[in-house]
C-alpha cells in the first residue's frame, strides 16, 4: 500500500471507501483526517471516535500514516501463505468479506492493527509531532536494572500514553456493542498492545572516564515493529478457538483438550475458510496466479500453494547487481546484469 508525499491529504487510497461491513474496523479506513466533515461522514464511527476525531486531527494523522507499517507488516508474516494479508479493498472494505468470519486471521489483523496503533502514537509523541503528548514524563529521576543505577534521560517513547488512546479510539464500537465478536475483537486488540509494550527496550548512553560507564543515561524506546510481528505470527500459529462462556462476558476453550486462553493469546471462534479456491462469499480471493517455489518443501512450494492443481512455468528476465568492485574511498561500482530464470505460478480453477 503506497503513501501519498507527506504533507499531501489521505495517506491511503482506501481513505475514501465507505464501510458496509459491520464488523470490520471503521478506523482502518482513515489517513489523514483533520476535519469535522470527514469524521461526519465515515459511516461505522460510533460517536465516541467521531469525538476523539473531531477532538485529535494530528492524532488521526498519526494513525493513519502508521497504518503503511502493520499493513506492510500483515503482509511480510504471510508472504509466502496461502493467505498472504492482501489489503486490496473489495466490496468497500479493507480486506473484505474475509473478516466477516471470526477465523484467527481476523484475530490476527485485529492483533497487529492495534499494536500498530500504539506503535505510531508513541513514535508521533516521541518525535513531537503531536501537540497532545511528548515523551513519558513518569521516566525520570534515578532507578536500577541488572547493571546498576542509571539516571533517566533523553526521550522515553510515551507507550502508556499510546495504550490509552488506542483503547479510547480503537476499542469504542465494540465496548458499544458487546455481542460474542465484539468480545473476541477486544480480546485481539489487547493482545495486540500488550505485544507492543512485550518489545520496550532500555536504551542507554554512558557517560565516564574513557567511556568507563560509571554514569549511565537511560531511556525505554520502542523495538522494531517486526519484533512486535513476528511474536504476534507466533501466537496466530498458537491461536485458541474458543466459546463464550455461559455468562457472556468471557471465553472458555472450544474443545476439552484446548487450553484456556490467556491475555496474551489470541482467539477466534470459527475454521479458516478454504484460502485455495476463490470463494466470493468466504472473501477467500484463492492461491491461482500465485508465484511458488518448486524446489522448497515448505508452504511456499508449488504443492502446497497450488493445492495440487499444478503450476504454469514461464522464462522471465531479471536484472541484478554483479561484478561489484570497491574504489577507494568510498565507493562500489557493480554492473547490471540480465539473468534468465524459471517463474512458476500456480495454476488457477478449472
Amino acid at each position: 500500500m503506497n503513501l501519498l508525499p507527506s504533507g499531501i491529504c489521505f495517506y491511503l487510497s482506501v481513505a475514501v471507501c465507505w464501510l458496509t461491513c459491520e464488523v470490520d474496523a471503521s478506523w482502518w479506513y482513515m489517513g489523514s483526517l483533520g476535519s469535522q466533515v470527514m469524521c461526519d461522514n465515515i459511516p461505522g464511527l460510533v460517536n465516541e471516535q467521531r469525538q476523539l476525531c473531531r477532538q485529535h486531527p494530528q492524532v488521526m494523522q498519526a494513525i493513519g500514516a502508521g497504518m503503511r507499517d502493520w499493513v506492510s507488516e500483515c503482509q511480510h508474516q504471510f508472504q509466502n501463505h496461502r493467505w498472504n494479508c492482501d489489503p486490496a479493498a473489495r466490496d468497500h472494505n479493507l480486506f473484505g468479506r474475509l473478516l466477516l468470519r471470526s477465523s484467527r486471521e481476523a484475530a490476527f489483523v485485529y492483533a497487529v492493527s492495534s499494536a500498530g496503533v500504539v506503535s505510531a502514537l508513541a513514535r508521533a509523541c516521541s518525535s513531537g509531532q503531536l501537540d497532545s503528548c511528548s515523551c513519558d514524563p513518569t521516566k525520570k529521576g534515578s532507578s536500577r536494572d541488572a547493571q546498576g543505577s542509571f539516571d533517566w534521560g533523553g526521550c522515553s517513547d510515551h507507550v502508556e500514553h499510546a495504550v490509552r488512546f488506542s483503547q479510547a479510539f480503537v476499542d469504542a464500537k465494540e465496548r458499544a456493542e458487546r455481542d460474542a465478536r465484539a468480545l473476541m475483537n477486544l480480546h485481539n486488540n489487547r493482545a495486540g498492545r500488550k505485544a507492543v509494550k512485550r518489545f520496550m527496550t532500555l536504551e542507554c548512553k554512558c557517560h565516564g572516564v574513557s567511556g568507563s560507564c560509571s554514569l549511565r543515561t537511560c531511556w525505554l524506546a520502542l523495538a522494531d515493529f517486526r519484533l512486535t510481528g513476528d511474536h504476534l505470527r507466533r501466537r496466530y500459529n498458537g491461536a485458541v478457538q474458543v466459546a463464550v462462556n455461559q455468562y457472556g462476558a468471557g471465553f472458555t476453550a472450544a474443545h476439552a483438550h484446548f487450553k484456556r486462553p490467556s491475555k496474551n493469546d489470541l482467539v477466534y471462534f470459527e475454521d479458516s475458510p478454504d484460502y485455495c479456491i476463490r470463494n466470493y462469499e468466504s472473501g477467500s480471493l484463492g492461491t491461482g496466479g500465485r508465484v511458488c517455489n518448486r524446489t522448497s518443501r515448505g508452504v511456499d512450494s508449488c504443492e502446497v500453494m497450488c493445492c495440487g492443481r499444478g503450476y504454469d512455468t514461464s522464462r522471465v528476465s531479471r536484472t541484478t547487481k554483479c561484478e561489484c568492485k570497491f574504489h577507494w574511498c568510498c565507493a562500489v561500482h557493480c554492473q547490471d546484469c540480465h539473468l534468465q530464470v524459471d517463474l512458476h505460478t500456480c495454476k488457477g480453477q478449472t
